[in-house]
Order: C-alpha cells, then structure tokens, then sequence
C-alpha cells in the first residue's frame, strides 16, 4: 500500500496544474471571513457529497473562533454534524498546494492563495438572517458544492490520450 498523497503515473500536468495520471483526490479549500457559516456549510457539503472523490477544508481570514449555532441546525437537516468542525484561520489548515480555492463572497478580506483553479462565489452572510434566508445560503452553497465535486472529478486526459 502506498503511503497518502503519493502520486502515480507521468509528471506532466494538465491545464488545471493536476498530474496528468493522478491517483490522488483533488484538495479543496472553501474560504470565507469568520469560518463559522458560509465556509463551514460547504466543506460540510463535500464531505457528505463528495469524501471519496476530493478531500475538503475550510479556514477564515479572521475566524471568529466558534462555528454558528444555526448553521449547526441547518446542516443537522441534512444529516451533517458540524458540531465536529471547528472555525479555523488560513494558517491552521494544511498548506497547499490546492487543487481549487474557494472564496464565499469576502472580497478584500480574503488574501490570494495559490491554486490551480479558483472561484469567487457572490454568497451572501446568512449569520443575521431568519432561518428560511439561512436554508436557502445553505442550500445555494449545497447545489454549488455538487456542482464543483462533478467538475473536479472528471478524469485528467493523461499525455498519451489521443483526443
């Protein structure tokens, strides 16, 4: 058995910065200010939708310590426990390289971090609004997730493919 995150296969990468030929799954990082909603709801998504095909973190650029209340709820929903998670800052999660980067709407307050692919989703704050606002971030984040999960696991054309 080969130790995690060895690689297999030729050395050159595709257009994504991928080995072509790659054993390993795609690393993904969901970025967002605090880490306690936005961030934390969509690594819970792919952990629960996508575990076997991307391993998934998140972190804030100033995590507020404490992952939401109501985004606990919301997820528990769905049968995910975010009571396992925990608000993270940039410098607490495994270093790169990353496959994709996402950020969660937080503009300036998210600093450019290095990754083959990266994505700036416009999702509004849920933390101040009702319980239905919150459902629907939730499930906008949750349709985004698997959106992204089909995109990243699409095989990587190795340099002898003929197309």
């Amino acid at each position: 058995m080969l130790p995690h995150g060895v690689l297999l296969g030729p050395t050159s990468f595709d257009s994504w910065g991928r080995f072509q030929g790659m054993t390993k799954k795609p690393r993904v990082l969901f970025v967002c200010v605090e880490n306690s909603c936005r961030s934390q709801m969509a690594e819970g998504f792919a952990r629960l939708r996508g575990s076997d095909r991307l391993d998934a973190f998140s972190a804030g650029s100033r995590p507020s310590g404490i992952v939401n209340p109501r985004a606990i709820d919301v997820m528990a929903e769905l049968g995910y426990d975010l009571t396992t998670h925990a608000s993270r800052g940039l410098d607490e999660v495994p270093g790169g390289p990353y496959d994709a980067i996402v950020t969660m709407g937080c503009g300036d307050s998210c600093p450019h971090l290095p990754a083959a692919a990266r994505y700036d989703w416009e999702i509004p704050d849920p933390k101040h609004m009702p319980v239905e606002g919150f459902r629907d971030v939730r499930d906008e984040i949750g349709r985004r997730v698997e959106a992204l999960i089909v995109e990243l696991s699409r095989p990587v054309p190795s340099a002898t493919t003929e197309r």
